[in-house]
């Protein structure tokens, strides 16, 4: 079984390019060149100073001892919270900038839930001098205001998305109308493991740097390269696509995604893809999409805004279907529960969305000797008014 894209941009039946055709010279000119670009020593050498000398890579890999003995097992967390902007979309973002001035273009939009994708990118906009533009939705501008604040004070014009839901999908769907407006200059760095391809293998392949230092970390650590279990949260997935990548062909090692659940899979106030979705089409690639019997988007929930997505990346639905992967959904009610439990046993405040990977502890029981890497894929600046509003701190 193939887990990595084929020529035709597919993960088994999952992917593809479902675009307007105002866009297929812009996605067409990344397809034929991307792989290219990143195989070019000078981009690889640019990338790689990036993720060294501006990111503060390697980031490490931290065995969580309290943790462990409480769960009776060996936990290590793979420390994206520490990059520059305090999580792992810098990677991605680093990578899509060099790809884009490589391109030819001068003017970048994004697209964010979180804010921490609007950020990176704000950020490798202001370190390349090029022109930034973010798409944000309102509700989400409302519940992230650091990161917004901090995307203004990079030289991002943050445009609020006042339709739908006003999350993002509604932010997405605002970045790629305006994307379709300016084909020529725009370059539009998707934040995951979604849209049309190449997007999803592309942001995959620059986040699996993530998993490329597990396997030497681990072997200093443990003697081994690879670990019993991989663990992230997936929204569409980029952080948990990274942290799989490079033991998606070993099927010794055990995958298992994290969903949002919100407020129970059976709600109606839940963002559990692999439970809920069917094979849908949206923002450009084929995958599996929360949808009505009519096909109609169903609005997502969840109480971290960077897990709110009504669909996954198309390499998570292929895990999904096949087998290869896990897919756990925990509640905004466990959730806040790790993240609470993470910051007193460890002292690290991880974001929401990464302790609905912590919580699974509390739900699957793992051997005494199983090594298990959890990818802290943020830190919790960012909802620190949620934590204290939900707790009361």
């Amino acid at each position: 079984m193939n887990y990595n894209v084929n020529e035709k941009g597919y993960y088994g039946k999952f992917g593809g390019a479902y675009i307007p055709e105002m866009l297929y010279p812009n996605v067409e000119a990344l397809r034929q060149n991307y792989l290219k670009i990143m195989a070019e020593p000078s981009f690889k050498e640019e990338f790689n100073q990036l993720l060294k000398d501006y990111v503060g890579r390697p980031s490490p890999l931290y065995f969580a001892k309290r943790l462990s003995e409480k769960y009776n097992t060996k936990i290590y967390l793979k420390r994206e919270d520490l990059n520059h902007t305090g999580a792992h979309k810098i990677n991605n973002t680093i990578g899509q900038i060099l790809m884009a001035k490589r391109l030819g273009k001068t003017r970048i939009i994004a697209e964010t839930g979180a804010g921490q994708h609007g950020v990176a990118t704000a950020t490798v906009c202001a370190l390349m001098g090029l022109e930034c533009i973010v798409y944000m939705g309102e509700i989400d501008i409302a519940r992230q205001a650091p990161n917004v604040a901090r995307m203004k004070m990079l030289g991002a014009t943050v445009v609020p998305a006042l339709s739908g839901s006003r999350t993002l999908k509604d932010a997405t769907n605002e970045a790629i109308r305006d994307w379709i407006n300016n084909p020529v200059d725009t370059h539009y760095i998707i934040g995951s493991a979604i849209g049309p391809h190449p997007y999803p293998d592309m942001v995959t392949r620059f986040q699996s740097v993530i998993s490329e230092e597990i396997k030497w970390q681990l072997k200093a650590h443990e003697g081994r390269e690879n670990p019993d279990y991989v663990v992230a949260c997936i929204g569409g997935g980029s952080n948990a696509a990274g942290t799989y990548y490079h033991f998606l062909h070993d099927e010794n090692v055990n995958i298992i995604a994290v969903e949002a659940a919100g407020l129970g899979i059976d709600s109606g106030e839940s963002a559990a893809t692999s439970v809920l979705g069917k094979e849908g089409i949206i923002h450009g690639c084929k995958t599996l999409l929360m949808q009505t019997k009519d096909g109609q988007i169903t609005e997502p929930y969840s109480i971290s805004a960077g897990l709110d997505y009504p669909g996954v990346g198309p390499m998570h639905a292929h895990l999904s279907k096949t087998g290869r992967a896990e897919f756990m959904s925990i509640t905004d009610a466990d959730a806040m529960k790790a993240g609470l439990e993470l910051s007193k046993l460890e002292g690290i405040i991880p974001a929401i969305e990464t302790a609905h990977a912590l919580a699974i502890f509390e739900y699957k029981t793992f051997k005494t000797d199983d090594v298990v890497v959890v990818s802290l894929s943020g830190r919790g600046d960012k909802d620190l008014d949620t934590y204290v509003k939900y707790f009361k701190l």
